[in-house]
């Protein structure tokens, strides 16, 4: 048996994007627990490849935001028509908002050309 090789070009860029509900108004704190929630789920949820690859690239992150829920909803139908890794964070309703309420998206590790056709028009949180 021959090892398995996996190329990865160092030319093209990963990154991760993840996705927060601007309605929300969180504090700092529990924004970047979400955030932190999100980048981690989401990074699980991609092949090894991608992982391998983003890991080895720095692991580029940038976290953007939507309006409310139907977007953040949206978005996530676009990732999965693209088949982009992605894992949608329900929050447990300890601290600031209710069980149940869904606060962010993490999508990728995946090719940055990927990410940025479908949250290229989102803006920086």
């Amino acid at each position: 048996m021959f090892p398995t090789f996996i190329y990865i070009d160092m030319m093209t860029e990963y990154k991760q994007c993840i996705i927060v509900r601007a309605d929300l108004k969180l504090s700092r704190g529990k924004l970047a627990v979400q955030v932190a929630h999100a980048a981690v789920s989401a990074a699980e949820a991609a092949d090894a490849s991608s992982r391998r690859a983003w890991k080895e690239s720095g692991q580029k992150k940038i976290v953007l935001q939507v309006k409310n829920l139907s977007e953040l909803y949206e978005l996530k139908m676009d990732v999965e028509a693209a088949g982009l890794p992605a894992a949608l964070i329900t929050d447990a309703g300890l601290t600031e908002v209710p069980p149940g309420t869904v606060t962010a998206l993490g999508i990728g590790p995946a090719r940055s050309d990927q990410l940025d056709a479908i949250t290229g028009e989102l803006h920086l949180v």
